[in-house]
């Protein structure tokens, strides 16, 4: 019996169920509605059209409606857009969008592949904005780029940091326009965890992308040409591209009484049947469950839709089919870089509150020695007891698709962890090393399950420390001129056999290298000998990505050293005074040398590039040049946390053609000593360009005069800290502070003491509170801004609010009761600001 089959939506999941509907049956009677122009075309590559990668718009289209008529006898119907379902009288109704015409067509089945839409907010002005654009299809395109061919604009906001948004932000970047990205969220790519997200944030701003995190837009002005956003900021741009997401277009589905699910998409069961078993759903706007855990979900992916319209023609001619779920798999290209992911993040497995254990590594994509190396940033998320992978993520220059693709494969046919190691893999020195990145990872977490090593991941290193923790680094001395966790110790590796007596046998012990290796076998050999010792997950490189992107808060503290001596400031630093922290470098007078030395350390793995750096500049002349290409995009932090610790000059970095090219000057500042040696400046040393003050007083004048000096300080340029302690923690205490469990004592401290700025008192003439009041009315009348509004500029401009612990614990007040934006911490807080200020005041 012939059926009548009608498919609504084209593109990925509508043409590929029609493509194989007709290879399957050529007697059915098919029909596809596509509301747009186009019913085939490459949704993914239109922001490559737009930045010109893709040259030709006519590479976008896949098929055209006569094609698919003439290879498969199809009635395909553009510029026609279903109105409704009849579903008792099964007809579908409708319009032709260019006449009007409208009529009916009787089906016996139909597939709904609708889409999704881009959400667009209400914000205040947004409908008068000329200049904003969203990215659904070739429509879209064509405006897109016939607005930047024409209007040439110089500034482009995009508001979204998913993958469009950061498609978008690239493409435009190609084409020499300014970007700034905006989101509300604290990074980008949600499918990636913090960690490695700001991977790609880092080489998006080498590449002149202005990131703004946790912002948004308050209202649109001048037709879309003027943005307010949600910090106060004022944003002048000449288009904007919103890219905040997808919501499933569920409106035909939604009037004729399908169930819907998870964000309002429409739910199928396995065989992609909705609740009317005559009509199926594939694409972007059906409810999916996750692969590992069965939570619904929605993954608005182009593999899913071609998949999923496969399986309904399979299942329409009487295959059977389930589709048991999505794991997400994804990659996305920014610049230089490839990021990607695969079945579940770590943020994701919190939420499920499901038992993990997560590694991180940072292997080559293929032999170092082999020309064109560039380093891969690995994370694998795993089962502790059972092994079975739960996720991975990756992100590099070359060799993370493969990567990615081969871990999908194994979570799909469910082998565990363990059995990465026995994945036997193609390996040539131009494409991989004889342990893969995927044999390796299996091997690390092979570790884990066999208790051979604990770990500290790079969210837990500094809250370790302050809990009495200690932690050796075992890198090359020449290795911690690119930095150091504060209050390690250091003991290099080859070292460490020789030195057990002066590390406390009674402390835990964590071991840090640069990747994570050189601690695996430090951890190994300090176990064998009795210590409680945990190695640094995925080592420094992990930690200090997200220590320099201000998303850990270093906080030296003064402890004693290991071997029981006097108290030190526990900064990086070496062990015993037989073993100083110093490097020999030739003493010269900086002259006027221009000499310039090239050295290529493409393909070294880090910490090689900066090692290489560091052998060169001891052998040049002072006042030298040397050019240093990389292919290792982290190196161009490396080298400016470097240059900026030895007093060599960085004069120029730029990344290009997949690789970092930094060019420095050698040259010699204040730390260098009369006999030649440079010591490895601690954290303060060098230029004290910070101000510190300590805010002990909780007095309405003194609370004034302080915010008045921090401002100005940041005005001429100075770091500023504030360490509010004692009484001045009232200054911090928000008006209205939410309902906090308390002691008796403690809710007795909270009554007798101010709530907030508005209730502190005068230090003299208070006059019963009279005093404030006729302060406050006198500062307006002379137009001097409020204390509320003196303390919201100093949290504008950058000014760090330190709430000291210890008080807080004294004097019963809570996180919850003190405003937004303040840090915690203790006295090695304040002091460790305090080495780098040229200022510190007590108030």
């Amino acid at each position: 019996m012939n059926r009548r089959i009608v498919i609504i939506g084209g593109v990925a999941g509508g043409a590929s169920a029609a493509a194989r509907l007709r290879r399957l049956n050529e007697q059915d009677e098919i029909v596809m509605f596509e509301r747009g122009e186009h019913v085939s075309f490459a949704n993914c590559g239109l922001p490559y059209y737009i930045g010109g990668s893709i040259n030709s718009r006519e590479k976008l289209f896949l098929q055209t409606p006569k094609g698919i008529k003439d290879r498969f006898n199809i009635d395909v119907r553009v510029l026609t857009e279903v109105t409704s379902i009849d579903r008792e009288q099964r007809l579908i109704r409708f319009r032709n969008t260019v006449t009007g015409e409208e009529g009916t067509q009787a089906y016996d089945l139909v597939v709904l592949s609708p889409g999704a839409r881009p959400i667009m907010p209400e914000i205040p002005g947004i409908e008068n904005a000329a200049n904003l654009f969203t990215l659904r299809n070739v429509q879209d395109t064509d405006r897109i780029k016939g607005f930047v061919d024409e209007r040439h604009p110089r500034h482009a906001t995009v508001i979204g940091g998913g993958f469009i948004g950061l498609e978008m932000a690239e493409n435009l970047r190609e084409r020499g326009v300014e970007v700034t990205l905006l989101d509300r969220g604290e990074q980008l790519l949600n499918p990636l965890d913090p960690e490695m997200a700001i991977l790609v944030e880092q080489h998006m701003s080498l590449n002149g992308v202005d990131i703004r995190l946790k912002e948004g837009v308050k209202e649109f002005k001048s037709a879309g040409r003027e943005l307010h956003l949600t910090s106060g900021d004022l944003l002048h741009t000449d288009m904007v591209i919103m890219a905040i997401g997808v919501s499933p277009e569920n409106d035909l589905a939604q009037s004729c009484g399908l169930e819907l699910g998870f964000r309002g998409a429409v739910k199928v069961n396995a065989q992609l049947q909705t609740s009317d078993p005559a009509i199926y759903a594939v694409g972007d706007a059906i409810e999916v469950k996750d692969w590992n855990h069965g939570f619904a979900s929605m993954v608005s992916l182009a593999w899913g839709a071609n998949r999923q319209g496969r399986l309904v023609a399979d299942h329409i001619n009487g295959k059977p089919i389930a589709y048991e779920g999505a794991l997400g798999t994804a990659i996305i290209k920014t610049f230089a870089l490839t990021a990607a992911s695969t079945g579940n993040n770590e943020k994701t497995l919190r939420r499920l509150n499901v038992p993990y254990k997560a590694v991180h590594l940072h292997p080559n994509s293929h032999a170092g020695y082999y020309p064109g190396s560039s380093p891969i940033s690995m994370k694998l998320l795993f089962n502790p007891e059972t092994g079975e992978i739960y996720g991975a993520q990756a992100v590099g220059a070359e060799g993370v698709d493969k990567r990615i693709d081969v871990i999908a494969t194994a979570i799909r046919g469910k082998l565990n962890v363990q059995e990465l190691a026995d994945i036997e893999l193609a390996y040539a020195p131009p494409y991989s090393s004889a342990k893969d990145p995927v044999n390796m990872a299996g091997y690390i977490a092979s570790n884990l399950m066999d208790g051979l090593v604990d770990t500290l991941q790079w969210h837990e290193v500094d809250a370790f420390h302050r809990n009495g923790g200690l932690i050796i680094d075992v890198r090359d001395a020449a290795e911690l001129l690119a930095g150091a966790i504060s209050g390690s110790i250091h003991i290099p590796l080859g070292q460490l056999r020789g030195r057990l007596a002066e590390i406390p046998r009674e402390q835990e012990i964590a071991v840090s290298c640069q990747v994570g290796l050189r601690g695996y076998i430090a951890a190994r050999l300090l176990s064998q000998h009795g210590y409680r010792v945990r190695n640094v997950d995925g080592g420094y490189k992990t930690y200090a990505s997200m220590l320099r992107a201000g998303r850990l808060t270093q906080s030296p503290e003064v402890g004693s050293s290991p071997t029981g001596g006097g108290p030190t400031q526990a900064k990086s630093k070496q062990l015993g005074p037989e073993h100083p922290s110093e490097v020999p470098v030739t003493h010269n007078p900086i002259g006027t040398n221009t000499q310039l030395t090239l050295l290529d350390t493409c393909g070294l793995q880090c910490p090689g590039p900066i090692l290489k750096v560091y052998e060169t500049v001891q052998s040049l002349e002072e006042g030298s040049q040397l050019e240093v290409t990389s292919t290792d995009f982290g190196f161009a932090a490396d080298i400016e946390q470097w240059c900026h610790k030895t007093g060599n000059t960085l004069e120029a970095l730029d990344v290009s053609q997949g690789k970092v090219t930094a060019v420095l000057r050698k040259g010699r500042d204040t730390s260098q000593n009369p006999d030649g040696r440079l010591m490895i400046p601690e954290s303060g040393s060098g230029n004290k360009n910070g101000s510190t003050m300590v805010v002990f007083s909780g007095d309405l004048d003194k609370a004034i005069a302080s915010f008045i000096i921090a401002t100005g300080a940041v005005a001429m340029g100075k770091q500023v800290t504030m360490f509010f302690t004692f009484w001045g923690l009232n200054i911090l205490r928000k008006i209205q502070a939410p309902a906090v469990e308390k002691s008796g004592m403690e809710r007795m401290f909270g009554l007798m003491m101010p709530q907030g700025s508005k209730s502190l008192p005068l230090s003299k003439m208070n006059m019963g509170g009279l005093g404030p009041k006729m302060i406050r009315h006198a500062m307006e009348q002379k137009n001097v801004d409020s204390l509320e509004q003196l303390m919201q500029g100093a949290m504008n401009a950058g000014v760090r609010m330190i709430a000291c612990t210890m008080s807080m614990d004294i004097m019963g007040i809570k996180k919850e009761e003190l405003l937004d934006g303040v840090d915690f911490g203790g006295v090695a807080s304040y002091l460790g600001a305090a080495d780098d200020a040229g200022v510190n005041l007590f108030i």
